[in-house]
């Protein structure tokens, strides 16, 4: 009799502790079709009229919630996605940011101008370790009719990038005018040297000719104080033009 009590309780034990799997992952299966189906997800639209090939700027953007079941890999759920980005095409307030319609933003100054990319090869050689803001001249060697030839193709022309530092330098990206870039490509696929020199004047020249400039304006403009501020004294009358009276202090006649 005892013993078939303490297999009936066995038994219900198992049972109780089966059920509670059960219902729990009854209820997780719940909760996940509830998440699926029911669920929003936050999504980034235009906060304001945001037009083409502009840098995105927080402030025009913000977020507006759409069930899971209408999210896809197209939709913009997280903000680093618009960092440093920019759109192709113009947005209206309120319209929904797509990932198909952003593109890198590049450092470029002019909207007429082209980045160009150069990188180390059997043609191109870079004399020095390019760094971005840096200045480079390029120098083609050619040969034409049999007559080679050496010449400066480009001056003082500005990176954009650099690729890798040190060891690991890989290439640069050159900021060039649309009508140079044909021009540039052409030598990287047909000259028979080319040689890539950095620029006296870089990022850290230009800041240090910068701050020279700037010390020797201060200086001129502390000397130009000191000069206003010294008394101005009356120049001696010429000896000839002196007057001169008798000592019995009569003028004479």
């Amino acid at each position: 009799m005892l013993e078939s009590k303490r297999r009936a309780s066995i038994f219900l034990i198992l049972a109780f502790l089966l059920a509670l799997a059960a219902g729990y992952l009854v209820l997780q299966k719940v909760k996940d079709l509830n998440a699926e189906l029911g669920g929003m997800t936050k999504i980034y639209v235009a906060k304001e009229d945001i037009p083409a090939r502009t840098l995105i700027q927080e402030s025009q953007i913000t977020t507006m919630e759409i069930p899971n079941r209408f999210v896809n890999k197209a939709h913009v759920t997280d903000k680093d996605d618009l960092v440093n980005m920019v759109l192709v095409v113009p947005l209206s307030k309120e319209e929904i940011i797509a990932k198909n319609m952003l593109k890198p933003f590049s450092e470029l100054r002019q909207e007429n101008n082209r980045l160009v990319a150069m990188y180390p090869s059997e043609k191109v050689q870079f004399d020095q370790v390019i760094e971005t803001l840096d200045r480079v001249d390029i120098i083609v060697s050619t040969e034409n009719n049999g007559k080679p030839t050496t010449e400066i193709f480009m001056r003082d022309v500005p990176v954009a990038f650099a690729q890798g530092e040190g060891e690991k330098f890989a290439g640069v990206a050159l900021e060039v005018s649309i009508e140079d870039a044909p021009k540039l490509i052409h030598i990287q696929n047909y000259a028979d040297k080319v040689r890539v020199l950095k620029a006296n004047v870089g990022k850290d020249d230009s800041e240090a000719l910068t701050n020279e400039s700037q010390e020797a304006a201060k200086q001129a403009a502390v000397k130009k104080q000191s000069n206003g501020n010294q008394p101005h004294t009356k120049p001696a009358a010429n000896p000839s033009e002196q007057k001169t009276e008798p000592a019995n202090g009569k003028k004479p006649k």
